[in-house]
Protein backbone atom coordinates (compact mmCIF):
# COMPACT_ATOMS: atom_id res chain seq x y z
CA UNK A 1 0.00 0.00 0.00
CA UNK A 2 1.17 3.52 -0.77
CA UNK A 3 2.64 5.58 2.09
CA UNK A 4 0.89 8.74 0.90
CA UNK A 5 -2.68 8.93 -0.39
CA UNK A 6 -4.39 12.13 -1.53
CA UNK A 7 -7.94 12.54 -0.26
CA UNK A 8 -10.49 15.19 -1.14
CA UNK A 9 -12.87 16.76 1.36
CA UNK A 10 -16.43 16.99 0.03
CA UNK A 11 -18.69 20.00 0.45
CA UNK A 12 -20.05 18.60 3.75
CA UNK A 13 -16.56 17.83 5.09
CA UNK A 14 -16.71 14.13 4.30
CA UNK A 15 -13.50 12.24 3.46
CA UNK A 16 -13.74 8.89 1.67
CA UNK A 17 -11.06 6.34 2.52
CA UNK A 18 -10.02 4.25 -0.48
CA UNK A 19 -11.41 0.70 -0.55
CA UNK A 20 -7.91 -0.85 -0.39
CA UNK A 21 -7.20 1.08 2.83
CA UNK A 22 -10.55 0.11 4.40
CA UNK A 23 -9.91 -3.54 3.54
CA UNK A 24 -6.32 -3.47 4.82
CA UNK A 25 -7.49 -2.25 8.25
CA UNK A 26 -10.79 -4.15 8.34
CA UNK A 27 -12.84 -0.94 8.50
CA UNK A 28 -16.58 -1.18 8.05
CA UNK A 29 -19.40 1.32 7.69
CA UNK A 30 -20.08 2.88 11.10
CA UNK A 31 -16.60 2.22 12.53
CA UNK A 32 -15.25 5.11 14.59
CA UNK A 33 -11.74 6.41 13.96
CA UNK A 34 -9.60 8.53 16.29
CA UNK A 35 -8.18 11.79 14.94
CA UNK A 36 -5.15 13.16 16.79
CA UNK A 37 -4.26 16.81 16.11
CA UNK A 38 -0.48 17.28 16.22
CA UNK A 39 -0.57 21.00 15.51
CA UNK A 40 0.79 21.15 11.97
CA UNK A 41 -0.49 17.68 11.01
CA UNK A 42 -2.99 15.12 12.17
CA UNK A 43 -3.21 11.36 12.37
CA UNK A 44 -6.32 9.29 11.77
CA UNK A 45 -6.13 5.99 13.60
CA UNK A 46 -8.43 2.98 13.33
CA UNK A 47 -7.75 2.28 17.01
CA UNK A 48 -9.86 3.81 19.71
CA UNK A 49 -8.05 6.01 22.15
CA UNK A 50 -7.09 4.32 25.41
CA UNK A 51 -9.09 6.93 27.33
CA UNK A 52 -12.28 6.07 25.43
CA UNK A 53 -11.74 2.35 25.99
CA UNK A 54 -11.08 2.88 29.70
CA UNK A 55 -14.16 5.08 30.08
CA UNK A 56 -16.30 2.38 28.44
CA UNK A 57 -14.80 -0.27 30.75
CA UNK A 58 -15.54 1.83 33.85
CA UNK A 59 -19.08 2.52 32.66
CA UNK A 60 -19.67 -1.19 32.00
CA UNK A 61 -18.33 -2.17 35.44
CA UNK A 62 -20.52 0.42 37.16
CA UNK A 63 -23.59 -0.66 35.18
CA UNK A 64 -23.03 -4.33 36.08
CA UNK A 65 -23.08 -3.32 39.76
CA UNK A 66 -26.22 -1.23 39.27
CA UNK A 67 -24.33 2.00 39.86
CA UNK A 68 -23.96 5.19 37.87
CA UNK A 69 -21.13 7.64 37.44
CA UNK A 70 -23.24 10.29 39.15
CA UNK A 71 -23.75 8.01 42.16
CA UNK A 72 -20.05 7.27 42.37
CA UNK A 73 -19.20 10.98 42.27
CA UNK A 74 -21.77 11.69 44.99
CA UNK A 75 -20.22 8.99 47.20
CA UNK A 76 -16.75 10.43 46.60
CA UNK A 77 -17.96 13.91 47.62
CA UNK A 78 -19.56 12.50 50.78
CA UNK A 79 -16.35 10.64 51.67
CA UNK A 80 -14.30 13.78 51.11
CA UNK A 81 -16.64 15.78 53.35
CA UNK A 82 -16.44 13.13 56.10
CA UNK A 83 -12.64 13.39 56.14
CA UNK A 84 -12.96 17.13 56.71
CA UNK A 85 -15.21 16.71 59.78
CA UNK A 86 -12.96 14.12 61.49
CA UNK A 87 -9.97 16.46 61.77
Amino acid sequence: MEKSINLQISQRGVITLPKALRQAYGLKTGDVLTLIDLGNAFVISPRRSEVDALADEINRALSERGETLEGMLKSLREQRESYGTKA
